[in-house]
């Protein structure tokens, strides 16, 4: 079994089992039907995928690894806010008229800040600090910002990095503050993985660990069905994520670089639906 398929079965039957349900609350999110879309959560959950071991994507169900990728490099690549970007729709339904989401997520890595080495944006200053300080603990991105919320169309989930370098080994710390268990917790893990190792490629570091913090961990209702199913398929090896080509900077790499080996999995069958 791949192990981000034991600690993603593991963390949803915490939550289904000792999680809280917020059925008596007034929810935000709705199903496309109108209808409040509730759930079950745990407060902080923290998992540790060890990325000299294994490429950390689950089989238990088929992950779109194409479209992950496309969206991190759409996000810290691209640096953009606009749909039109994207090679999938899975924002779609928090864009507007023009395709922009407002001011968030790449709008704000591609902000320019000052430092004594010049003006960065955080994409850049990490990179910059990976080659010429890389044993430095201010290491870090936030995409949070709080002067900008207003006129962000959804608030950022994960809205955190940060890298720590231990020898020649890079490391990661991903921060989020709300995860949709089912749609999106080994999709995030996925392409921050794969973050990693691109910034340890074009760094000459070695990728290590990345380590997943969530505030707020969550099964909707609709999905806890779908969820039950997973505990009965069955499981195969992770495959292996190999880097086609050798990329030296981060600005040049592209989707097709990516390819997973041996990647086996079980298929779900169903449609899952996402509130918004």
């Amino acid at each position: 079994m791949s192990r981000a398929d034991k600690i993603f079965l593991e963390n949803c039957k915490d939550i289904i089992e000792n999680g809280f349900w917020d059925t008596e609350l007034d929810v935000r999110p709705k199903w496309l039907d109108g209808t409040p879309a509730h759930t079950v959560k745990k407060f902080c959950i923290v998992n540790r995928y060890n990325l000299k071991e294994e490429f950390p994507i689950m089989t238990v169900r088929k992950l779109n690894f194409a479209a992950a990728i496309d969206e991190i490099l759409w996000i810290w690549q691209k640096k953009s806010n606009n749909v039109n970007d994207l090679n999938s729709h899975i924002w779609d339904s928090w864009a507007d008229e023009n395709g922009s989401i407002g001011k968030a997520y790449g709008y704000q890595l591609g902000v320019k800040h000052k430092y004594k080495e010049g003006e960065m944006d955080q994409v850049d200053r990490v990179l910059y600090d990976l080659k010429h300080n890389p044993h430095s603990r201010r290491i870090m991105t936030n995409i949070y910002t709080h002067a900008d919320l207003s006129e962000m169309n959804l608030y950022p989930c994960a809205y955190s990095m940060t890298f720590n370098v231990s020898g020649n080994t890079l490391n990661g710390i991903l921060n989020q503050r709300s995860n949709d268990f089912l749609t999106a917790n080994n999709w995030n893990v996925v392409q921050y993985a794969v973050l990693l190792m691109m910034f340890a490629k074009v760094s000459g570091l070695e990728v290590g660990e990345l380590v997943h913090v969530i505030a707020d961990a969550h099964i909707y209702d609709r999905h806890v069905p779908l969820v039950k199913e997973l505990f009965d398929k069955p499981q195969y090896d992770a495959p292996k994520l190999v880097i086609k080509r050798d990329v030296k900077d981060f600005y040049d790499f592209k989707v097709e670089d990516f390819e997973l080996v041996d990647y086996k999995y079980s298929l779900l069958g169903k449609k899952i639906e996402v509130a918004v």
